[in-house]
């Protein structure tokens, strides 16, 4: 017995898990899938009703000079984002601790698209190629271009693949080094491209600047800038979306990319997934394991993202009728039939509502960390900001009534975002078109609502 117990006190090594904690929604999310499901339904049969569909027009509140020009603003976000890039060689090695990782993927990835959300596009002003491209063309005397334009949004589309490669699934896409690294890459090489091209190629080639471009037509406020002068608008959620051309084929690539990558960022934590690929939620054997899997994940998720659009998009003109052949049940010939093409732009609503909902619990955490980084960006226990030291906490995360709010909002926000996508549908609808060819993107706007809430209310580790 002595021998025993000297041997239960003796000091050994303990084996401890480091990764971040299952999570496992205990509300009754199920009612409010079902709930969601039936009012995007109902909302699709506004079809029948067009007269009840809101009215999508923008009113102008008040005009002033622009403060500040985009060359100067651009500059300024280049320098902070040099500056940035240092931290990321030279300060802490924690990616919670170090400004570099807490601004690109706090900030840029998670708060500013947020912003671009509700008050326009924030990006233009603080788009890091601008100046630094059109100085270097002025001092160079260029003005031509190499004919990247021919490409359209596949530039844009390649950036966003890989952005999402890095961030899902590669090794340390958190480690400041190695963030520093792609940064600096990156910039560098939209910078050369630029140049070679033009700062308007920055529109159609470069993700992030389309990316933040697109969403930022949701906004329900946003500035009019002609010449020197900037007006603010108010208008419904959407309404820019309303004026914008057709997407073009690259472009749908684009946003099919952006709703796959999304979507797969969530789908990739379940539960459901881990064992469908053969891991333990529980006992996650690391992200060097699953490179391969999860590439084919991220591939496999644009594909049938892209392709059930598609064919909701081909199928709905399939069931429009001439009313001559109606009493035969004649379908209209092919050349006569509409194009509901335009219709993708709706989609943009609900990269914008699932964007927000999903990283909604990451503003709230990692948040807390870019203000102590922002207050001792070294980490050095420096007070730029006469911020006291302060503890970072995570307990809202166990408390139920704060985790119910969370839930609602996000239930929220997905749901908003897809009855949004329904009006819009509706609204880039040619006329002339009969209620029966929305079906099909009707049901595929409610499956993608349920798949939305049930990614948010899934098991994920």
């Amino acid at each position: 017995m002595r021998l025993a117990a000297i041997i239960c006190l003796t000091p050994g090594v303990a084996l401890a898990c480091a990764l971040p904690p299952s999570i496992i929604m205990t509300l009754p999310t199920d009612y409010y899938m079902l709930g969601a499901a039936i009012t995007v339904a109902v909302t699709g049969l506004l079809a029948t009703s067009p007269r009840l569909l809101p009215r999508m027009t923008a009113r102008s509140l008040f005009t002033r000079p622009i403060l500040l020009p985009v060359t100067a603003t651009s500059y300024a976000a280049w320098i902070v984002l040099l500056g940035l890039i240092l931290i990321g060689f030279l300060g802490a090695r924690d990616p919670m601790h170090n400004l570099l990782t807490l601004t690109i993927w706090t900030v840029i990835w998670v708060a500013l698209p947020m912003g671009c959300t509700l008050f326009g596009n924030l990006w233009h002003a603080i788009n890091p190629w601008t100046a630094p491209i059109r100085l270097t063309r002025q001092m160079l005397g260029r003005t031509g271009n190499i004919g990247l334009a021919r490409f359209g949004h596949l530039p844009a589309v390649a950036g966003l693949f890989g952005f999402f490669w890095f961030y899902i699934v590669s090794m340390s896409p958190d480690d400041p080094q190695t963030l520093a690294i792609a940064t600096a890459t990156y910039w560098t090489a939209i910078y050369a491209l630029g140049v070679a091209e033009g700062e308007d190629w920055l529109q159609e080639g470069e993700f992030l600047t389309v990316y933040f471009g697109f969403i930022s037509k949701i906004a329900p406020f946003w500035l009019d800038m002609k010449g020197s002068r900037a007006t603010l608008k108010l208008g419904w959620p959407g309404t820019q979306i309303l004026i914008m051309p057709a997407l073009s084929p690259s472009a749908i690539a684009f946003v099919t990319l952006a709703l796959a990558g999304l979507t797969f960022d969530g789908l990739r934590e379940t539960f459901w997934y881990m064992g469908l690929i053969g891991e333990n939620p529980l006992e996650f054997t690391g992200r060097s394991a699953v490179i391969g899997v999860n590439s084919l994940g991220l591939i496999a998720t644009w594909g049938l993202t892209a392709a059930t659009i598609m064919a909701a998009l081909h199928a709905g003109p399939m069931l429009q009728r001439q009313p001559a052949l109606a009493m035969a049940g004649g379908p209209v010939p092919h050349k006569a039939r509409p194009n509901l093409m335009p219709v993708m732009l709706s989609f943009l609503a609900i990269a914008a509502g699932y964007h927000a909902a999903h990283y909604l619990t990451t503003l709230l955490t990692a948040g807390q960390y870019m203000i102590f980084a922002l207050n001792d960006p070294l980490f050095q226990g420096d007070a730029y900001l006469g911020l006291p030291p302060f503890y970072i906490s995570m307990g809202f995360l166990t408390d139920q009534g704060m985790m119910t709010l969370i839930w609602n909002t996000q239930f929220a926000l997905i749901l908003g975002a897809h009855i949004l996508a329904v009006i819009l549908a509706l609204r880039l609808t040619p006329a002339g078109v009969q209620a029966r060819v929305h079906f099909p993107l009707t049901a595929l706007m409610v499956g993608y609502t349920v798949l939305g809430l049930w990614l948010l209310a899934s098991p994920s580790g």
